[in-house]
Formats: C-alpha cells, sequence, structure tokens
C-alpha cells in the first residue's frame, strides 16, 4: 500500500537517538527524546507551571490560578537590595559566676560516669540521664537513682484502669 494515499507516515530508515544524547533511542511520540528524558521534562513543565500559578497567587493575593503569560508579565518586578546587619558575639567564657551554676553539655569525648572509659557512639544511655560504658549500663553495676519500681507500678496502673461495675439493687 501507499502511504500518501492512507495518510500515515513512512517510517524512519532507522533508529534516531535522542536529542538529548542520552545514548538511548527516542521515538516521534515522545518528541525525538527517549522515555526518561521526556519524562524530566514533562517533570520541569509541571513544577514550573506550578510555581508560575503559586507565584500569581500570592502576587494577586487570590487562589485563582493565572497563565504563564501573566504571571511573565509581573515578574518584572523591582528587588531591594538587603542591608547587612551586624551580628553580636557573645564571649564563650564569661568572667562571671553566673553560668558557673548552669551545666552545659561538653563538647569533648564522651565518657562512661562511673569509669570515665571514652565511649564515643557505643555509649548507653541511662534512665537516670547519664552515659555508661558497656560494663556499667546497667543499673545495679551503676547504683542507678532511677525508680524503675515505681516508673513499672506506674506503667501497670495507666494500662490497667480498674473498673467498678454499677451496684444494682438486690431484689
Amino acid at each position: 500500500m501507499d502511504h500518501d494515499k492512507t495518510g500515515c507516515q513512512a517510517p524512519p530508515e532507522g533508529p534516531i537517538l535522542c536529542i538529548n544524547n542520552c545514548g538511548f533511542f527516542g521515538s516521534a511520540a515522545t518528541m525525538n527524546m527517549c522515555s526518561k528524558c521526556h519524562k524530566d521534562m514533562m517533570l520541569k513543565e509541571e513544577q514550573a507551571k506550578l510555581a508560575a500559578s503559586s507565584f500569581g497567587n500570592i502576587m494577586n493575593g487570590s487562589s485563582s490560578s493565572t497563565t504563564i503569560e501573566s504571571v511573565a508579565a509581573k515578574v518584572d518586578v523591582p528587588v531591594n537590595a538587603v542591608e547587612p546587619k551586624p551580628i553580636s558575639v557573645q564571649p564563650l567564657f564569661a568572667s562571671g559566676s553566673e553560668e558557673s551554676g548552669e551545666s552545659k553539655p561538653k563538647d569533648g569525648p564522651k565518657r562512661c560516669l562511673s569509669c570515665n572509659k571514652r565511649v564515643g557512639l557505643t555509649g548507653f544511655n541511662c534512665r537516670c540521664g547519664n552515659l555508661f560504658c558497656a560494663v556499667h549500663r546497667y543499673s545495679n553495676k551503676h547504683d542507678c537513682p532511677f525508680d524503675y519500681h515505681a516508673a513499672g507500678r506506674d506503667a501497670i496502673a495507666k494500662a490497667n484502669p480498674v473498673i467498678k461495675a454499677e451496684k444494682l439493687d438486690k431484689i
């Protein structure tokens, strides 16, 4: 059959490489791009449309969507220069006793509270709030002040509330 009579286009002589030179083959359906490049291009177009419409909504102060052309006309807004503001820096070590009462976390290596061994990332945080090594991580090894019995009682009391049945008159 003749392609001119049917209105169809003749198939290309050979495979067409992607116009983005990514190394894959493109097709006429995807504007001579491979599927990945075509998908990326479509995502960029959608993001540009969303950004333009949100910019238009902000400029207009309304929730109606605007076209890209109307937003492009409003883009020529003059930008005011930003003045740098000086930042006041406080000294790390103040020459007073007001900060001596506060305990600040050390920036140095993390150490076990019992044996002062360096623990680094392998330290164990106890419920008492201190850091311990693998040997002293258990509560009986470091004389933990945390009351586990009271915490257990509170957890059981919360999980199992007391249920009282309504009193019925006996006949």
